[in-house]
C-alpha cells in the first residue's frame, strides 16, 4: 500500500512541528497554520486523514470541517480534533458534524498514534469493501444474461470474478443470417480500473459490431476497426486489450475467428485436445496492425473452448502456472462429461491452489455426436 498522507492543521508552531516530526517517521505529513491554508493544501493533494486544532485564526477547526463535509469529494476523510477545549458541548458539536475522534491537549503521543492507525485501518477496510462491491457490479455488467440456444449444440459458460481481478469481458449477438458473433476479451490491468475500462471497451465493441455487421462478417475486419478505435478514442487511447472474435455458423458447423493476442482457443476431440494456433498483435499497440481470419470445422462430438488468462495463469506446484499444456491435459477428459466446465475447473484446482487468484471466464460450445 502507498504511504498514507496526513494533514496537520495547527496554529501553534511548536505543536505543529512536534506532530510533524513524530508522524513523519511513518506517514507523508503536510502542515497548515489555519483552515484556509488547509483548504489550499487539500486542493493540491487530498490527505488520507486530517488532524486539526479547533481554535485558530482566519478559519477555525469547525469551519474547516464543515467545508469538507459540504464537498462530496472530501467528506469521507477521517477527521481528528486536537484541542485544549474539553467541555461536553464542544464534543457534541464535533460529533454532530462528523468528527471521527477527539483528543484533548496535553495529549499522549502514543495514544494519538494508536488512534490514527485505527482510523486508517477502518478506512482501508471500508475502501476494500467498496472496491469489491464496485468490482462485482462491473463484472456483472460485462456478462450476458443468457447464452445462445441452438439445436445440435451444447453451450456452457462460467464466470468467476475476483476483487482484484482484471477486466474480463464476454458478449454474443445473433446475426440475421443465423450466425453468431461471440466476443471474449481481457483489458490489461487489475482491479477496479481494469473493470471500468473493460466496461467502456465493451460498450464500444457492441456499438461497433452492430454498425460493421451491416458491411462485413469478417472477424479480422471488425478487429481492425476496434484497434483503430482504441488508438483514437480519448477515453480508451491508453487501453490495451487482448481480444477474440468468433463467428459461429451452426448450419455449416464452422467457427471463423480472429485473435488479437488472447488466450488461444482449444479444440477438444475424442482423439485429444489442441490449440487453435493463430494469434495476432494485441489491440491498442499499433495503428497499422493487421488481423487474419482462420476457420475451424466442428465435427460431431467436437468442442471448442475459449477462456481468459485467470485459468491459464492459475498457480500449480508453487512456482509454475497451469499454462496451455496443462489446459490441454485437463480439457481432453472433460469432453463427455455432463458439465465439462465444472470438470475442467475442478481439475485445475486439484493441480494447484484451491482457489483462483484472478477472474476466470470459460466458454464451451460442443457439437452433439
Amino acid at each position: 500500500m502507498a504511504e498514507h498522507a496526513i494533514l496537520i492543521v495547527e496554529d501553534d508552531s511548536t505543536v505543529r512541528e512536534l506532530l510533524k516530526y513524530r508522524l513523519n517517521k511513518k506517514y507523508d505529513v503536510a502542515t497548515a497554520a489555519n483552515g484556509e491554508e488547509a483548504l489550499e493544501q487539500i486542493e493540491q493533494k487530498t490527505p488520507h486523514l486530517i488532524i486539526s486544532d479547533i481554535m485558530m485564526p482566519k478559519m477555525d477547526g469547525f469551519a474547516l470541517q464543515k467545508k469538507l463535509q459540504d464537498d462530496k469529494n472530501t467528506r469521507v476523510i477521517p477527521f481528528i480534533f486536537l484541542t485544549a477545549r474539553a467541555d461536553e458541548p464542544t464534543r457534541r458539536q464535533g460529533a454532530r458534524t462528523g468528527v471521527d475522534d477527539y483528543i484533548t491537549k496535553p495529549f499522549d503521543m502514543e495514544q494519538l498514534l494508536n488512534r490514527i492507525e485505527r482510523l486508517l485501518e477502518r478506512m482501508q477496510v471500508f475502501q476494500t469493501q467498496l472496491d469489491a462491491e464496485i468490482g462485482r457490479d462491473f463484472s456483472n455488467r460485462l456478462l450476458p444474461k443468457s447464452m445462445p440456444e441452438v439445436d445440435g449444440y451444447r453451450i456452457f459458460f462460467h464466470s468467476e470474478a475476483r476483487e482484484q481481478g482484471g477486466g474480463d469481458l464476454f458478449d454474443w449477438t445473433q446475426v440475421d443470417d443465423g450466425t453468431y458473433f461471440i466476443t471474449i476479451g481481457d483489458v490489461m490491468g487489475k482491479g477496479i480500473r481494469a473493470k471500468f475500462y473493460a466496461f467502456s471497451f465493451l460498450s464500444y465493441v457492441r456499438a461497433t459490431l452492430h454498425t460493421l455487421l451491416q458491411e462485413s462478417t469478417s472477424p479480422a475486419q471488425i478487429m481492425s476497426r476496434i484497434n483503430e478505435m482504441l488508438l483514437t478514442d480519448e477515453v480508451l487511447e491508453d487501453t490495451f486489450a487482448s481480444f477474440l472474435i468468433l463467428n459461429w455458423d451452426p448450419a455449416d458447423h464452422t467457427v471463423t475467428y480472429a485473435n488479437a493476442g488472447h488466450c488461444r482457443p482449444v479444440l477438444i476431440t475424442p482423439d485429444g485436445a489442441s490449440v487453435a494456433e493463430h494469434s495476432d498483435l494485441i489491440l491498442g499497440l499499433e495503428a497499422e496492425a493487421t488481423f487474419r481470419d482462420e476457420t475451424i470445422d466442428l465435427a460431431p462430438g467436437h468442442a471448442l473452448m475459449a477462456y481468459t488468462d485467470g485459468l491459464l495463469e492459475h498457480p500449480v506446484d508453487g512456482t509454475e502456472v497451469l499454462g496451455e499444456q496443462g489446459i490441454l491435459e485437463i480439457a481432453e477428459p472433460t469432453l463427455d462429461t455432463d458439465t465439462p466446465i465444472d470438470a475442467l475447473l475442478d481439475a485445475a484446482l486439484e493441480r494447484g491452489d484451491d482457489a483462483f487468484h484472478d477472474d476466470v471466464l470459460v466458454y464451451w460450445m460442443q457439437r452433439e455426436a
